[in-house]
């Protein structure tokens, strides 16, 4: 039987990003995540994993994003890294690592440039121990004990971020960048810090919205800081001329206007772009969810088990996800207005 052709979904959208999760677990406990505190049953092997990637390639994904949890705990990641770069060939234009930076050493940047990751973007929420203690979730002893160990973990996130210059990738051209959710009442107040950490680094940083994914995680309308409102609060410090945002991409861009840099923002919430998502994510486990904000996934095991069938993958790739229909965050005002929603799996296990 013949190959699938590239794929469309139900909305005309093409498949070009496969998030890959490597872990459900991770080294922090960071409210609007709460991860998992142990793997799901039947993680996937390296060659899973390969075949995985080399069915999304083949389909028409170019750029793949390596997830979590914290990916960083998987110590297969390098091998993997290592083991894709044949696509290349194929197709495969990116190898992007999401991360919160804290495991990264100068050992493990150099392990994986040399592998052949293409970017990193790491985490970071605040720019005082305090308000990194509280969006790590860091907790036990006094409010002093937890300043002091926030304050270590940003001293390892802003080692993280000259380990990877180090190693070779150049933020100027894109290819370290600092990912930072806002909550209003938790945060907010570290939006001009981060957004002045950035700048003096030479990093692009992105902005998040604070999303409702999962079930754990408190979230609430009132506690959404949207992207204009954050967007508002830069531009009088700094002057922000608009960019705008790439076909497919998830943040709209913004450039300083005295030239420190670019500033992006995720607006999943007050602004969606499910319009041109273009994104499939498999969990560590091999579930294949065509939204982040998904409550059922497509178990491929079958399919990779006992030893991956490519021919099969591809066709079962296709099928979900000529299938897809989804909108969620388009569709969040009627839902909360009384349409029921099933429950969501949660942002860890999904890859964020």
């Amino acid at each position: 039987m013949d190959r699938p052709t590239q794929p469309f979904d139900q909305l005309r959208r093409p498949l070009g990003v496969l998030r890959l999760s490597l872990t459900a677990r991770c080294n922090l406990a960071c409210p609007y995540c709460l991860p998992d505190g142990a793997e799901p049953p039947g993680l996937l092997s390296l060659e899973e994993r390969r075949a995985l990637v080399a069915a999304a390639v083949a389909l028409g994904a170019g750029s793949l994003r390596l997830t979590g949890g914290e990916p960083l705990l998987n110590p297969g990641l390098e091998a993997l890294v290592a083991a894709v770069q044949p696509l290349r060939a194929r197709g495969l234009r990116e190898i992007a690592l999401t991360s919160n930076g804290v495991l990264l050493t100068s050992e493990r940047a150099r392990a994986l440039r040399a592998a052949g990751l293409d970017r990193l973007t790491l985490s970071l929420d605040g720019v005082t121990g305090t308000a990194v203690a509280r969006m790590a979730g860091l907790s036990g002893g006094d409010a002093d004990t937890r300043r002091r160990r926030g304050e270590a973990q940003l001293e390892q996130v802003l080692a993280a971020i000259e380990h990877a210059r180090s190693a070779g990738f150049a933020a100027e051209r894109g290819q370290i960048k600092l990912n930072a959710v806002i909550q209003r009442g938790a945060n907010d107040d570290q939006l001009l810090p981060l957004a002045g950490l950035a700048r003096q680094r030479g990093l692009e940083l992105r902005l998040i919205e604070f999303m409702d994914v999962g079930n754990r995680n408190g979230w609430r309308p009132e506690a959404v800081l949207s992207a204009a409102e954050m967007v508002g609060r830069i531009n009088r410090r700094w002057p922000l001329d608009p960019v705008g945002r790439d076909p497919h991409g998830t943040a709209i861009r913004w450039r300083f206007r005295d030239g420190g840099g670019h500033l992006g923002v995720v607006a999943s919430i007050s602004a969606p772009f499910c319009g041109d998502c273009n994104r499939l994510r498999i969990t560590a486990d091999g579930i294949a969810y065509t939204c982040l904000f998904g409550s059922q996934g497509t178990d491929l095991r079958p399919w990779l088990r006992p030893s991956p069938d490519a021919e099969a993958l591809e066709r079962t790739l296709a099928r979900l996800w000529r299938q897809r229909h989804d909108r969620y965050s388009e569709e969040r005002t009627a839902l909360a207005l009384g349409d029921q929603r099933p429950a969501p799996a949660e942002m860890a296990y999904l890859g964020g």
